[in-house]
């Protein structure tokens, strides 16, 4: 284990892992996958805008993303089609687990979600084709707020299952600085 990574059995606070339940018969399935007043982590939590992302190709990653206050998100993520590798990066200078990362797979199989505070950066590997992700957020997306982590910083140390060669970024998420300790990000 590196310095920079985090025992999936000790998840940072904050994240959230949901085993949501599925009732199937001959018709199919039907699964309630939010409800505001069951859940007592969503009970201060006001969605706002729901996002969804195809991705044709095996191994593309999105990530790692955050939105600076006021404009920071919570994020509730769950995989339509396909399966994922999440991975969170705590940046709450007051964490514990500041500067280390966790990882968590997500599949339409298995039928979970994460829920990602704020003061998270966030991203995912896609381990499958046509990997289809659906997420909800606290706040609206602001381009003056949006800014991220590059997932090949060295000193992240962060393990993915294939070599970074055969990872596909966008330009955007390729151009990502690097995390830099001393800056500030959230309290």
């Amino acid at each position: 284990m590196n310095q920079n990574s985090i025992l999936n059995s000790n998840i940072p606070e904050g994240i959230l892992l949901i085993n949501t339940v599925k009732h199937e018969d001959h018709r199919g399935y039907f699964s309630e996958t939010f409800n505001q007043k069951k859940n007592i982590q969503f009970a201060n939590l006001n969605f706002v805008q729901d996002n969804q992302s195809l991705s044709v190709q095996k191994y593309v990653f999105r990530g790692l993303h955050y939105q600076s206050p006021p404009f920071a998100q919570d994020k509730l993520i769950r995989v339509l089609r396909g399966t994922i590798l999440d991975i969170v990066f705590d940046l709450r200078r007051s964490s514990k687990t500041f500067g280390k990362y966790a990882s968590f797979e997500i599949s339409s199989l298995k039928f979970n979600q994460i829920l990602v505070p704020k003061g998270f950066a966030h991203g995912f590997l896609t381990l499958e084709e046509n990997t289809e992700v659906f997420y909800k957020v606290t706040d609206y997306y602001s381009p003056k707020h949006d800014f991220g982590i590059n997932i090949f910083d060295k000193d992240l140390n962060i393990k993915l299952p294939v070599e970074n060669n055969k990872i596909i970024l966008s330009q955007k998420d390729l151009n990502l600085p690097k995390f830099m300790k001393d800056n500030y990000y959230f309290d």
